[in-house]
């Protein structure tokens, strides 16, 4: 299992940052990056188990709010709790989104989208590299 890492312990350069991360986990959490589609193997993952921030362990969506999107991403209808992650607006690329953001360490998890199934009707689109599974067994 994955520990959270407090505010006070999370890296504050990017060569920190650089070294706690590998290639593909810092271009998608600290330079907003995207995985290519279908690519990760938590799209596969079906156990029962919590996602984690592959940058700072903060608990961020359960096994239980995941569902097949068919969209390439790990999809989820809501995260594990409200504050686990923050939204902004997202002008990138010339569309109009809404950024998902690990609310511990600020680290860039994918998008939020207003197509999902009930009860929320949300589906957050979120980066394989961006978590981490931990399966309750």
């Amino acid at each position: 299992m994955t520990d959270q890492v407090s505010e006070s312990e999370l890296p504050e350069s990017d060569e920190e940052w650089r070294e706690r991360l590998d290639d593909e986990e810092y271009k998608i959490l600290r330079e907003a990056g995207t995985e290519p589609r279908g690519s990760s193997e938590l799209l596969k993952v079906d156990d029962d188990g919590v996602f984690r921030c592959a940058g700072c362990g903060q608990e961020l969506f359960r096994s239980d709010e995941k569902f097949g999107s068919g969209s390439g991403w790990p999809s989820f209808y809501d995260p594990a709790d409200t504050d686990a992650v923050e939204t902004r607006p997202d002008h990138s690329h010339g569309m109009e989104r809404t950024e998902v953001v690990c609310s511990n360490c600020g680290g860039h998890l994918g998008h939020v989208f207003d197509d999902g199934p009930e009860p929320t009707g949300k589906r957050y689109c979120i980066n394989g590299a961006a978590l981490d599974f931990d399966d309750e067994e």
